[in-house]
């Protein structure tokens, strides 16, 4: 079985277990989202890898080369959370009272905001489960019976104050502005966080980062992918028109007339693109 034959195996068997086979509109989020995890999960390596080599027993850390660097050794850019952070950030004070706070989340339609101080110190993040937690207790303060009394101890932590500040869930889990995109989602996956708080190194808010803009920043677009491939076949062919491209939700399709020793090459390299989840080979060989 080729390769291309188990992929499209294995991607028929996702769709049809369990439950009910995925939607022609579900498939894109579907294959994004993969593509979303193998970043993540590439940041949690890379993680690990520096943890190791930091230990005591690892590599000795080499100092940093300070020569220049030439057009051929210098690295692609890193996307920055201050590459992405949304700017403002919307917050709260810890003062503000728990209705305020409600209103607040209704007119910036998020789901959590930082609480900070006077100083824009973020000191937590309150969100819409802290604050149904209050008004559950609030509609019905009064429960018998010993399940009643345990319903009413785990809502009492989350539901005895009135302000932010008594209401939020601390510590807050933030990120800094220089971290990498990739480290920031898997912060934000390792923590089940929709939103990240962005803070300077004094704690100060500076912006927001939604799990959708990491997403967005890590996973680029077809017409990236395809410009890219097609930027390969100028440097792979004397005359790259002779080779069709086309991508969708990250498959790259090739279709044309070649020389076969060109072929596999060719194939490899479009292969070892970012973000490309798949490779069809329509190029005829001759």
């Amino acid at each position: 079985m080729s390769d291309i034959e188990r992929s499209s195996t294995e991607k028929e068997a996702r769709r049809t277990t369990p439950g009910r086979a995925w939607t022609p509109q579900e498939e894109p989020r579907q294959d994004a989202f993969g593509r979303y995890l193998a970043a993540v999960a590439a940041a949690a390596s890379a993680r690990s890898t520096e943890a190791t080599e930091q230990a005591p027993g690892g590599e000795i850390p080499q100092p940093p080369d300070t020569s220049a660097p030439g057009p051929s050794d210098r690295e692609p850019a890193v996307l920055r959370v201050r590459d992405v952070m949304q700017v403002p950030a919307a917050s709260v004070p810890g003062d503000m009272p728990f209705l305020d706070v409600a209103h607040a989340l209704a007119r910036e339609q998020v789901s959590a905001v930082p609480v900070v101080d006077a100083d824009d110190h973020v000191i937590g993040v309150v969100s819409e489960s802290d604050l149904l937690a209050k008004a559950a207790v609030m509609a019905e303060p009064h429960r018998h019976g010993p399940v009643g009394r345990m319903w009413q101890h785990r809502l009492y932590e989350k539901s005895h104050g009135d302000t932010a500040a008594t209401l939020m869930t601390f510590p807050p889990v933030t990120v800094h502005p220089a971290q990498r995109v990739a480290d920031a989602a898997w912060t934000a996956a390792h923590a089940r966080l929709k939103r990240l708080p962005v803070t300077d190194y004094r704690g100060r808010l500076v912006g927001v980062v939604s799990r959708r803009d990491l997403l967005r920043a890590l996973i680029r677009d077809d017409a990236e992918i395809r410009a890219e491939a097609e930027s390969l076949l100028g440097r792979h062919l004397l005359d790259p028109r002779v080779v069709q491209v086309a991508v969708e939700n990250g498959v790259v399709t090739m279709t044309g007339r070649l020389d076969k020793a060109v072929v596999p090459e060719l194939l490899a390299s479009v292969r070892a693109i970012d973000d490309v989840v798949d490779v069809v080979d329509d190029i005829e060989a001759v």
